[in-house]
């Protein structure tokens, strides 16, 4: 049986899309060209066919996207994995109203895919906390989510 595969998000993942969420961002690395992972968690659904992503501007990151801008963010989440595959855009360099520098980063969606392996499925999906000040975290976590739903 053939995996799923989607132009946009569905209902579930556009509103599992709708708080911080851990996610991988998949770039390729401008240097070597080769595949390069990172974990991040301030990731907002604008639209079914569109993620907003806050990424610090110094990252890697942020030039792997500007030399080329194919991506995939994989999101593990409704009993499966999902590859969303699509064009990065760095929207704006530096986000206003958030003390850290960072870029947003506009993801217009072209694939959403179910690439979990057949005859299973996933029984709980990654939990992570932060692992400095709680209350410097919320309020950190607060200003991005809200500057990426603008």
């Amino acid at each position: 049986m053939a995996n799923q595969v989607e132009k946009t998000l569905n209902k579930v993942l556009y509103q599992l899309l709708q708080s911080e969420r851990y996610v991988l961002l998949s770039t390729i690395e401008h240097q070597t060209c080769t595949p390069m992972v990172n974990a991040i968690s301030w990731v907002y659904a604008s639209t079914e066919s569109s993620i907003r992503l806050a990424i610090d501007n110094r990252s890697k990151i942020v030039e792997n996207i500007r030399q080329n801008p194919s991506v995939v963010v994989t999101l593990i989440s409704d009993d499966s994995t999902y590859a969303i595959k699509g064009e990065a855009i760095i929207e704006h360099e530096t986000i206003d109203n958030v003390p850290l520098k960072l870029s947003m980063i506009e993801l217009k969606i072209e694939e959403v895919r179910d690439i979990m392996f057949y005859g299973s499925k996933i029984t709980s999906a990654p939990k992570y906390e932060k692992t400095y000040d709680n209350k410097a975290a919320k309020k950190l976590d607060n200003q991005v989510m809200k500057a990426l739903k603008m």
